[in-house]
């Protein structure tokens, strides 16, 4: 779960709900006058687009158009019982996103559990992305451990009010108040199809970064320096299959685009460009 430090929108990011063929989506812009290029942000589990915000202003300040989103059924996004939680579904649900920003190819950025969906949305769409990223996740599964017990939480949704299960996650940990009622009421608004789907996908998601490879795209690996999710030597093992290196950020470990943003985009800025001006 990604802890926002402020829930105040920097100048530049307009909160707005996006009109998709998949529905609507809740979403954070960020746009600029003659953008060079537009960049997809993919969410977590029991996360949502304000992990990304303080991103979203560095990126325009390197000229770049930048959109995150609620994925289906989660904080403000709606979600119905019926609807597809699969990971083929989440992805095609960022392929409408992106399409809903009207730029005809975007770079691809999923975190955590929005990882999952990315590499999905990339093997299912690669002609949509210019690049992907992957920030703190890993190939597949995170799967079930004592300190992440996601069987557990999976069974318990539907059984036990959401905010219930929210305070037990919750238990001990002292924040500012206003970031407190934040994080529960994003936790309490989930749909609980939604949040039991991913939950289970975090459990037994298959690995594909060998289909990933195939797509060719030019890929992005990171992670926070302390990052407790994915092993790092899991994540080490995955950039190497998809060419490259693991980039750590500094004074960060899950969720660097709140811990450490200006870190985060120092990393990742560079490959980000490069991948930009060869698509022009």
């Amino acid at each position: 779960m990604s802890v926002p430090r402020s829930l105040e929108l920097p100048t530049g990011v307009e909160a707005m709900t996006l009109d998709t063929d998949r529905g609507p989506f809740a979403a954070h812009l960020s746009r600029v006058d003659a953008p060079r290029g537009h960049v997809l942000l993919i969410p977590g589990w029991t996360g949502s687009k304000e992990d990304f915000t303080p991103v979203l202003p560095l990126l325009a300040a390197a000229g770049l158009d930048s959109t995150t989103y609620d994925q289906r059924g989660q904080y403000e996004t709606p979600g119905a019982p019926a609807d597809d939680y699969s990971l083929e579904g989440f992805a095609t649900d960022a392929l409408a996103v992106h399409r809903a920003t009207g730029h005809p190819a975007s770079h691809l950025l999923g975190h955590s559990f929005g990882g999952l969906v990315a590499q999905q949305a990339a093997v299912d769409t690669s002609s949509a992305w210019l690049s992907l990223s992957l920030l703190c996740t890993g190939p597949g599964a995170l799967g079930d451990t004592p300190s992440r017990p996601l069987r557990r939480i999976a069974t318990a949704i539907g059984k036990i009010p959401l905010l219930q299960i929210h305070q037990l996650r919750e238990q001990g940990v002292k924040r500012p108040a206003q970031i407190t009622a934040f994080l529960a009421r994003r936790f309490t608004s989930n749909a609980p199809a939604s949040l039991q789907a991913m939950t289970h996908l975090l459990i037994d998601a298959p690995d594909i970064i060998d289909d990933v490879a195939a797509t060719s795209l030019p890929c992005w690996v990171g992670r926070g320096a302390d990052d407790d999710a994915w092993p790092h030597d899991i994540q080490a093992a995955m950039a190497q299959r998809l060419g490259t290196d693991v980039h750590v950020v500094g004074d960060a470990a899950h969720s660097p685009a709140v811990e450490n943003p200006q870190g985060l985009v120092d990393a990742w800025l560079p490959f980000i460009e490069q991948h930009t001006s060869e698509a022009r």
